[in-house]
C-alpha cells in the first residue's frame, strides 16, 4: 500500500492517554485522526478530529471507521482481534490481529516466546486443579498471573506453596493462569522498537524501570546497566518484533536477574508508559513513529539527545493533603519552576488513587542532574521517594 500523505485520515481504536498522545503526534504531521471508543469523553476523544462512540466490535461503528480512515492502529492491547481483522479488509492495520492476539494472552505470549528460543522465567500453565498438583517444586515460590486483562500488577498473586497457588487460582474464578517462578531481580528494563511492513526495524535506548505497588513509578534513560546488556536487550527486542512479524510500535519488557540472566517478561503491542520520555528526550517520539509506520512514511531518528527521568503521576497525589477524601489539584508550580521538567497531563476528568493521570519528564545535561530534579519534584508532589 502506498504512503498516506499528510491531510489524510488515520484511525485509532481506543480512547486512553496513549491514544491522546498518538493523536497529537499524528496531527503535528498534518493528519486527521478518527477515534473509535465506547467512552463519552476519554483523553483521546477530547483531542481527536472525530470520535465514533461505539463498542470495538460494533459493526456499524467499525464500518464508519473503515469508511473514514485509510489506516488504523490501536492504543491498548485488549482491542478485540476481530475488530482489527474487519478493518484489515479495507485499510492498512498496524499491528495485525495475529500479533495482538499473542500479546493479549499470557499463555500464548509465554508459549510463543519460549517456543522461539527467547529466555523467560520458568513457568507452568494452570487450567485445572490437576495442573497445580503437578507443579514442579522449583517453580515455587512464584507469581500466579491471570492469562488475560492483567496490567499494573492487577490479576496477580504471589504464592509460596501449592496451597497458595490453589487459593490464587480460585480467586481468579478458575480462569486460565500462568505461574512463573519468582526471580531474584537486579533490575527491570524495557526496549521499545518500531518495525514497518518492509521488515525494517529501529529501537530506542534501553529504559530502566522502577515500580511501586505494581505500577511503573519512574523510567530512567539511559538505563544504568552495562554496555553488553544494552546491546543484548535491543537485539532481543528487535528479534521479538521480527519473529512476530510485527508492524508498528512494540515494547519488550525484560528482567535482569541477579545472576546476570536477561529474561523477557512481557510484550506490549503498542507504545508504552516507559517510552513517554521519548516525547521530550528523543529526536522522534514513540507516538510520532507509530503514526509514521501507520502512514507508510520513513522512520524518524530514535536517537536520545538528552538524559531523562520520567515520573509517573498517579491520582494519589490529588489526595496527598490531610483531608484525603477530597481531591485537590496538585501544586503544578512546584513542577514547572524547574525549567527542564516537562509536564504532560492526560485530561482525565476524575482523579482516583492508582489511576495514571499524567507524567513529568525531567531532563538534564547529565543523568544525575535529571535524577536530582525527579527527586525534588516527587517530594514536592508527595510521591514516595523510592527510587531514583
Amino acid at each position: 500500500m502506498a504512503a498516506i500523505a499528510p491531510g489524510g485520515w488515520l484511525g485509532l481504536l481506543g480512547g486512553g492517554q496513549l491514544g491522546r498522545m498518538f493523536c497529537m503526534a499524528a496531527q503535528s504531521l498534518g493528519y486527521k485522526v478518527v477515534v473509535l471508543d465506547p467512552g463519552k469523553d476519554g483523553p483521546a476523544a477530547s483531542v481527536a478530529d472525530r470520535h465514533i462512540r461505539a463498542d470495538y466490535l460494533d459493526a456499524r461503528g467499525l464500518a464508519d471507521l473503515a469508511a473514514t480512515a485509510l489506516a488504523a492502529t490501536t492504543e491498548f492491547e485488549n482491542v478485540p482481534a476481530a475488530a482489527l481483522d474487519f478493518l484489515a479488509h479495507s485499510a492498512r492495520v498496524t499491528p495485525a490481529a495475529a500479533s495482538v492476539a499473542i500479546a493479549q494472552d499470557r499463555i500464548s505470549e509465554k508459549t510463543f516466546l519460549h517456543g522461539h528460543g527467547f529466555a523467560v522465567a520458568p513457568f507452568a500453565v494452570l487450567r485445572a486443579a490437576e495442573d497445580i498438583d503437578r507443579l514442579a517444586d522449583e517453580l515455587l515460590p512464584g507469581i500466579v498471573k491471570g492469562a488475560r486483562f492483567g496490567y499494573d500488577g492487577k490479576g496477580q498473586a504471589s504464592v509460596a506453596s501449592r496451597d497458595d497457588a490453589r487459593v490464587a487460582w480460585e480467586s481468579m474464578q478458575r480462569q486460565p493462569c500462568v505461574l512463573e517462578r519468582r526471580i531474584a531481580l537486579a533490575c527491570e528494563i524495557s526496549v521499545i522498537v518500531a518495525r514497518n511492513e518492509d521488515g525494517d526495524v529501529v529501537s530506542w535506548p534501553v529504559a530502566e524501570n522502577r515500580h511501586r505497588d505494581g505500577i511503573l513509578d519512574v523510567s530512567i534513560v539511559p538505563a544504568r546497566v552495562g554496555a553488553d546488556v544494552i546491546v543484548a536487550a535491543r537485539e532481543i527486542a528487535m528479534r521479538v518484533a521480527a519473529t512476530l512479524d510485527y508492524h508498528g510500535v512494540l515494547c519488550v519488557e525484560m528482567f535482569i536477574a541477579q545472576d546476570g540472566a536477561l529474561l523477557v517478561n512481557e510484550i506490549a503491542p503498542r507504545p508504552h508508559n516507559s517510552g513517554h520520555y521519548t516525547i521530550d528526550a528523543c529526536v522522534t517520539s514513540q507516538f510520532e513513529q507509530q503514526a509514521r509506520v501507520l502512514a507508510g512514511l520513513p522512520f524518524g531518528d530514535t536517537r536520545q539527545h538528552t538524559p531523562a527521568v520520567m515520573v509517573n503521576l498517579l491520582g494519589d497525589i490529588w489526595f496527598a493533603d490531610a483531608d484525603a477524601s477530597t481531591p485537590r489539584e496538585p501544586d503544578w508550580d512546584a513542577v514547572l519552576r524547574h525549567p527542564a521538567a516537562k509536564l504532560h497531563l492526560y485530561g482525565k476528568a476524575e482523579a482516583r488513587c492508582g489511576r495514571k493521570m499524567g507524567q513529568v519528564t525531567c531532563l538534564g545535561t547529565t543523568l544525575d542532574e535529571a535524577l536530582a530534579t525527579a527527586r525534588t519534584i516527587k517530594a514536592a508532589l508527595g510521591i514516595p521517594a523510592g527510587t531514583p
